[in-house]
């Protein structure tokens, strides 16, 4: 099995990469475009900020290598906003892979936090991504902006709104949380991603 991570000014590949070599995988770090191309499964990791991976990821051509992949594709928080149309962040135009606008938290109470740092729920899980999930399960998350509910919603969760926590459309999937922070229940879902 052949597994890329993308390469790019994300603050968490290291922890993504230590994810899969727990899965017994050794995969490859790359920004190349042929690598990227013919690997059997590809992770868009991230943590960071919208406007600068986008243009870090336009300049070097990979806005459109990302887009033009025909194989399953796991985008990872930062990861998974890039792959929506737009950010509020830095009000940045992202890759248009789900046609969604990522908006910032605004907090109603005085107890809501932004970021959203720590454990909470993924519920109303639809994908072969969460297969032997059968009840709402913790999973770790630290963001200040999120994905509405959408045609491509496949995971929800709470916090100060529902919004989705995971997507899928074709063969891009997507999480807001960290699998790979998760523990077991992140460690089942890459491995049900490796198994798509």
């Amino acid at each position: 099995m052949d597994v890329a991570i993308v390469k790019y000014n994300a603050g968490n590949i290291f922890s993504v990469i230590n994810a899969v070599k727990r899965l017994g995988i050794e995969p490859t770090l790359t920004d190349n475009a042929e690598d990227l191309q013919r690997a059997d499964k590809v992770i868009f990791p991230g943590q960071g900020e919208a406007d600068t991976t986008m243009q870090y990821l336009r300049q070097r051509g990979l806005d459109k290598v990302i887009c033009s992949l025909k194989q399953p594709v796991l985008g990872i928080c930062i990861g998974m906003q890039l792959m929506c149309r737009h950010s509020e962040e830095q009000d940045t135009d992202c890759l248009g892979i789900f046609d969604i606008d990522v908006k910032r938290f605004c907090p109603q109470r005085h107890e809501d936090k932004v970021p959203q740092m720590g454990w909470n729920t993924i519920e109303d899980c639809k994908s072969p991504l969460f297969k032997g999930f059968e009840r709402p399960e913790f999973v770790y998350f630290i963001h200040s902006f999120y994905a509405p509910l959408s045609e491509f919603t496949i995971a929800t969760t709470n916090y100060i709104l529902p919004y989705s926590s995971a997507l899928h459309k074709d063969n891009f999937y997507a999480t807001q949380f960290h699998p790979e922070k998760s523990g077991k229940v992140g460690e089942r879902i890459l491995q049900n991603f490796i198994e798509l």
